[in-house]
């Protein structure tokens, strides 16, 4: 299994301009990898929506990268974005999804199919370009500048150490609200 650093440094090294939408856990490490917080979009507040927010941007921006930090438990709340994904095959658009088997965020329950879900096949039957899995750093860390430079959708399965991360003060309050929103609008800059 790979740490959450290892995964946020090996797309750092790769990420150039593009766009980043996390989920929660993977948000917290990514923050503090990332170089460019201005084209961080960080959705602590919505989970389930990381892949349909890095596909809208995907194809409102189509030569801009996206890389979409997802985390298995997110993704299984919006499973059908993969169908969506697949279907418009946005060629600029890289979905990790790092598989810890659990719901971190809320105490480390573990998710329905942990352990038995074909992350990979799934993507492939909704359409998507390509399809890898890692479970080593240095295999991951190696591949990751060639999986990056390919055309998408891909979708790139990281199995991590679980991590529990109930500290992330996820709560629901105007101030937290509005950091997604303030984010988005700083990546349009970015954009535009």
């Amino acid at each position: 299994m790979i740490d959450y650093q290892d995964v946020s440094a090996a797309i750092q090294r790769e990420r150039g301009d593009a766009v980043v939408v996390t989920a929660m856990t993977q948000g917290q490490f990514w923050k503090e990898a990332s170089d460019r917080p201005e084209l961080d979009i960080p959705t602590n507040n919505s989970m389930g929506k990381v892949s349909s927010i890095g596909f809208g941007i995907a194809l409102g921006a189509p030569g801009r990268k996206v890389i979409a930090l997802d985390g298995d438990g997110s993704l299984i709340m919006n499973l059908g974005s993969l169908i969506s994904i697949g279907g418009k095959a946005p060629k600029n658009f890289y979905h990790v999804l790092y598989d810890n088997g659990m719901y971190a965020i809320t105490g480390g329950q573990p998710i329905a199919g942990a352990g038995n879900i074909d992350w990979t096949g799934l993507a492939m039957a909704s359409g998507y370009r390509a399809a890898y899995s890692f479970e080593d750093t240095e295999e991951m860390a190696t591949e990751m500048p060639r999986i990056l430079s390919e055309p998408g959708p891909v979708l790139i399965h990281v199995k991590v150490k679980p991590v529990i991360t109930t500290n992330l003060g996820v709560i629901q309050t105007w101030e937290s609200n509005a950091v997604m929103p303030a984010q988005m609008r700083s990546v349009k800059a970015a954009l535009a």
